[in-house]
């Protein structure tokens, strides 16, 4: 007897190649493409109009007999693939063996991943342009799954889950990079270098306080945001840091702030997240709508947390010839790059390119050397406070 699962692909495929005329208003995929690495792979299939999920994803055992691998699938509603994916695409990366695409219905698409290690998944839809993220974890060595400390205990009585372990690698992210020079202010000063020069900064910091450390990007080239977070979820980092630097219409506008993930309707907050997703200010609103179907308070008290830490250390912590910091805040804000990190996740606006005063500060490395100390020592004393609240639940 045929499964179910197995009929609708069959039948599928008859319908591509039948060349059954393809209804009238569906949409189209446009592109595949994947991230792998030991043991996590990143799949985005891009299309044309905003993504519908027919189905959750479903996981079905291999199939010996019909010499199938374990697999995962899910449905696409108001798609049109046709014949175009019919042989699949190989990836053979040790964790997925490959991808195929068939049309399921006349106005739905199957997607189905074929595994060879599995672990969990997760899957994410993004506008601007449309897309469909689906992240497989493949089992690491030592099982460890939790990766950060627990801050939800009331005072004085800590809990510990199982599986915690200290803080360890920082994933530092400067923002923008190659034909994305991000915001131009006064003089020509251009974000993507003031990003990357707080960066090569703060590893060196970082190190020397103990912290493993991984970055997207240690030259001058553009990413795409999967690929950023792609490259933190693949290190199995502890803290994600992106950092950037701000502009506003007015010049007098001037500070550093540091944002966490969360909906939130603020105008300003709004606004810089817009710039730094790159889409126009009108489209942030799909984003908070998917930030509103999903469980962001898994981690959002944990990067509260972090953010917190990190601008106050700035305010406070900056030598007094840089002070005093105009301080903007710890604030909640839809971030692409935020959104498909699974950690704790903060970003820095390290300061107003737009602002006389501010835009010659992000030109002087004296004052970029001082800033990234003083983000090693926020992301220190966040980590040192998980270490302390676990020292005492082992006594």
């Amino acid at each position: 007897m045929i499964g179910r699962a197995r009929l609708l692909t069959l039948l599928g495929l008859g319908l591509a190649l039948l060349g059954v005329d393809r209804p009238q208003g569906l949409g189209d995929v446009t592109d595949v493409r994947h991230w792998s690495y030991p043991d996590y792979t990143r799949v985005v299939i891009e299309l044309n109009q905003p993504v519908t999920l027919k189905t959750d994803v479903r996981q079905l055992p291999a199939d010996s007999r019909a010499g199938r691998p374990e697999r995962l699938y899910l449905d696409l509603e108001g798609v049109w693939v046709g014949r175009r994916y019919l042989d699949g695409l190989a990836i053979a990366d040790g964790l997925l063996r490959g991808v195929r695409i068939g049309q399921n219905t006349l106005t739905s698409i199957r997607l189905v991943l074929d595994l060879e290690k599995y672990e969990r998944h997760r899957v994410l839809t993004l506008s601007h342009p449309d897309r469909l993220v689906v992240d497989v974890y493949g089992p690491r060595e030592g099982g460890e799954v939790l990766r950060w400390p627990t801050h939800d205990a009331a005072p004085g009585t800590p809990r510990l889950p199982t599986g915690l372990r200290a803080i360890q690698t920082v994933v530092i992210d400067a923002g923008h990079g190659g034909r994305d020079p991000g915001a131009i202010g006064v003089g020509g000063v251009r974000e993507k270098d003031v990003t990357l020069k707080i960066a090569k900064a703060l590893g060196p910091r970082l190190e020397a306080r103990g912290f493993r450390v991984v970055e997207t990007r240690a030259h001058d080239r553009k990413l795409d945001l999967e690929e950023r977070t792609a490259i933190a979820e693949a290190a199995r980092g502890d803290l994600f840091v992106s950092l950037h630097a701000n502009s506003a219409p007015r010049r007098s506008v001037r500070g550093v702030e540091t944002y966490y993930l969360d909906e939130n309707q603020d105008r300003h907050s709004l606004t810089v997240a817009a710039r730094e997703n790159g889409i126009e200010r009108a489209q942030v609103n799909p984003l908070q709508r998917t930030l509103a179907r999903l469980r962001v308070s898994e981690v959002s008290s944990h990067s509260q947390r972090l953010a917190e830490t990190v601008q106050q250390q700035i305010v406070t912590g900056m030598p007094k010839r840089f002070r005093p910091i105009q301080d903007l805040g710890a604030k909640k804000g839809p971030f692409y790059v935020l959104f498909l990190s699974s950690m704790p996740a903060a970003l820095v606006e390290a300061g107003f390119v737009t602002n006389r005063a501010e835009a010659k500060l992000l030109r002087d490395d004296a004052y970029l050397d001082a800033l990234a100390e003083q983000i090693a020592e926020g992301l220190s004393r966040y980590r040192d406070s998980g270490s302390a609240l676990a020292q005492r639940v082992a006594r």
